[in-house]
Formats: structure tokens, C-alpha cells, sequence
């Protein structure tokens, strides 16, 4: 006479009751981040730029330097991104304030004009009032003196982010050990680790390629149909181009404006046609394809992400939304095997069950055998 088999223990939590307490630790914790998003924000960068530039590490080691010179080579590097990408935002917003200025009178032209073509059409008050206010030429030097502020803002947080840089650096260093002393027993962590750096760099490889092939296509248009400073505007496309799905239009309303200003409806109708054939086929439809490739991410969660980090952390959110997203994945998710359903959500290639490739290739024999003639 056999004993059956002890019946496993019922779960102290039902699945409804793990979903509902998860979304409530979510909620905390967004909240937290939420609050402290001045503190979150710079370091969120400091750390996407250490592991960007990371890489320039491995040369020096391989050739025997020691090991202060790659922490010096990674800080330089960093510093030299995040000094640039500024110097760039802030030349574009300038420059925008600038020639908004020297053209105020043409502008304040164009715009009487397109009221009075409002009104004949029989236009409500109200909305012509509100095109209005949009295009009056106080506002557009406002807008673009706000951009300056806020760019001075951002600069006044870099300081902190200088010193992450440092400090991250000098640790990464030492964790490049990790491996040799914890390989067999953190290995699963440790490869998680590298997934994700790996990702991260993936992503601004090609978010940095195609935002130079938009910023030459952009700026050789602009500057063939007479544009004032179309360099400018192409430097703005490639730093907006970092920005996921939105960023061409936050690049496109300067030169647009200005397009406006020194040719009227005819050259502004053709800026915007010409940024939505190259920006929307290449950012839009091309490049969220080899970004959901690189990082393995879906279409959509690759847009919600914009918006999401954009209201959890602020306009910094909307370049390090990417990255963010895939460190949210790789901690809360890719150590989770009960997970690998919501993994396979998110378009992570690699979750898939481990008797997938069995029941695939068991698949043909459970057709019904074809009739011979």
C-alpha cells in the first residue's frame, strides 16, 4: 500500500491579492521618486553617462595603464558629453530668442495677416484671439527666454551630476571585479547587470546615428529654402532627436516659426512638410524599429515611457526613459521567473518558456498528413 503524494500547501497570498499589494508598492515608490526628482534626475544621468562611457576604460587596461588613468578617461568623456549636449541647447535657445528679436516686426506682419484671413473666413473670436496670444511676438520671446531659464536651471543641477560622475566612475572600477571574486555566485545578477548596460549603450548608438542623418537631411533643407541659421536648427534636431517619438517636434516648431517670419505660408508649409516626410519616416516609423531592436523593447512601452518618466522625473525624463524603463525590467522583472509572461510583454526576445522550441518544432507532426492523389 502506497502513501499519496502530500498536497503542496495552499499560497499565503492569492495571485489577485500579489498584483494588488505590487501596484501598491509601485505607487510608493513612484511617489517617492516623485517627490525627490530633483535628487533622482541628476543622478539617473550621471549614471546612463558612466555606463556610455564605460568603454573607454577597456583600451587602457588592455595596454597595461593603470587603473586611475581609465577613471580619468571615463570622467573627461562624460564631462565632455554632458558639457556638450548643454552648450548645444543652449546655443539653440539663444539663437531662437535672438532672431525672434531681430525679426519682431516682420513677425507681428505675417501674424496681423493670417488674423485678418481668420476672420474673412468667419473664424469665432475667440479662436482667432487664441491663435492670436500663440503667435504674438511677446510670447514667442518669452517662450524662448523661459527656455533660457530653464536651461540655466538644468546647468545649476549639472554641478551635482559633475560629482556623480566622479564618485561612479572611481566605483565602476572597482566593481569591474565583481565577476572574478562573485562570478559563480552572483553570475545570474551580474549578467543581468551587463544586459542592461549593454542596452543602455545600444539605445544612444543609435539614437546618436540617426539623429545625425535627420540633423544633415534637415539642415541642408533649411538652409536650401533660405532658413536664418539652419545650423542651428540641424544642431537641434540631432540633441531633440535623443527625445523618443516627440522629439522632432519639439525641433521643429523654432525653425518653423522662423520659416513664417522670412517667407510666410508658402515656406512654412514647406518646413513642416519637409521635417514630417524625413523626421516622421526616420524617428517616427524607421527608428523606434531598430531602438525596440536594440534594447528589445515594444513600440509601445518604448512611447509610454516618454510620457510616464516625463511626469515622474520632469523633461530630464524624457531622454533617460529608455534607460529607466530598462532598469525598472532587469530589477523588478528579469529575477522574477514567474515573470517571464510580462517579459515577454515588453518585448524582451529573449522570454520565451523553455519547452517553446520543443512544442515548435513538435508542431508539424500534429498536422493531418496531406492525401495523395
Amino acid at each position: 500500500m502506497t502513501r499519496a503524494a502530500p498536497t503542496a500547501p495552499p499560497p499565503l497570498l492569492s495571485p489577485s491579492l500579489r498584483v494588488l499589494l505590487g501596484l501598491a508598492a509601485s505607487v510608493v515608490v513612484l511617489a517617492g521618486v516623485f517627490f525627490a526628482r530633483d535628487i533622482f534626475g541628476p543622478l539617473a544621468l550621471a549614471i546612463v553617462l558612466v555606463v556610455i562611457c564605460e568603454p573607454v576604460r577597456r583600451p587602457l587596461e588592455r595596454r597595461g595603464w593603470p587603473r586611475w588613468s581609465g577613471t580619468t578617461a571615463v570622467i573627461v568623456v562624460a564631462y565632455l558629453v554632458l558639457v556638450g549636449m548643454a552648450a548645444l541647447l543652449w546655443l539653440a535657445g539663444t539663437q531662437f530668442a535672438r532672431l525672434v528679436a531681430d525679426y519682431v516686426d516682420e513677425l507681428r506682419a505675417n501674424v496681423d495677416e493670417l488674423l485678418a484671413w481668420l476672420a474673412s473666413a468667419g473664424l469665432h473670436q475667440e479662436a482667432t484671439d487664441a491663435a492670436a496670444a500663440v503667435l504674438d511676438p511677446r510670447t514667442l520671446v518669452d517662450l524662448a527666454s523661459s527656455l533660457g531659464g530653464t536651461i540655466l536651471a538644468v546647468a545649476t543641477a549639472l554641478f551635482f551630476v559633475f560629482a556623480y560622475v566622479i564618485f561612479m566612475a572611481a566605483d565602476a572600477a572597482r566593481y569591474r571585479s565583481a565577476d572574478r571574486l562573485f562570478g559563480a555566485e552572483r553570475r545570474p545578477v551580474l549578467a543581468r547587470i551587463g544586459h542592461l548596460n549593454t542596452g543602455i549603450r545600444r539605445y544612444y548608438v543609435v539614437n546618436a546615428s540617426f539623429g545625425a542623418i535627420v540633423a544633415i537631411i534637415d539642415g541642408l533643407a533649411l538652409w536650401a529654402l533660405g532658413v536664418p541659421a539652419p545650423l542651428v536648427w540641424a544642431i537641434l534636431a540631432f540633441v531633440t532627436n535623443f527625445v523618443p517619438n516627440i522629439g522632432f517636434v519639439l525641433g521643429l516648431i523654432p525653425p518653423a516659426v522662423l520659416a513664417f517670419v522670412v517667407g510666410g505660408w508658402p515656406m512654412l508649409l514647406a518646413v513642416i512638410a519637409i521635417y514630417s516626410v524625413v523626421n516622421v519616416v526616420l524617428q517616427v516609423l524607421v527608428q523606434p524599429k531598430f531602438v525596440s531592436d536594440a534594447v528589445d523593447l515594444s513600440l509601445t512601452l518604448s512611447f509610454f515611457s516618454v510620457v510616464f518618466w516625463t511626469f515622474i522625473i520632469g523633461p530630464l525624463g524624457a531622454i533617460l526613459s529608455i534607460p529607466l524603463t530598462l532598469f525598472v525590467r532587469a530589477l523588478v522583472l528579469e529575477g522574477d521567473p514567474g515573470a517571464l509572461w510580462l517579459r515577454w510583454l515588453s518585448g524582451d526576445h529573449s522570454a520565451t518558456p523553455a519547452n517553446a522550441a520543443a512544442a515548435a518544432s513538435a508542431a508539424p507532426s500534429l498536422a493531418p498528413p496531406r492525401r495523395r492523389p
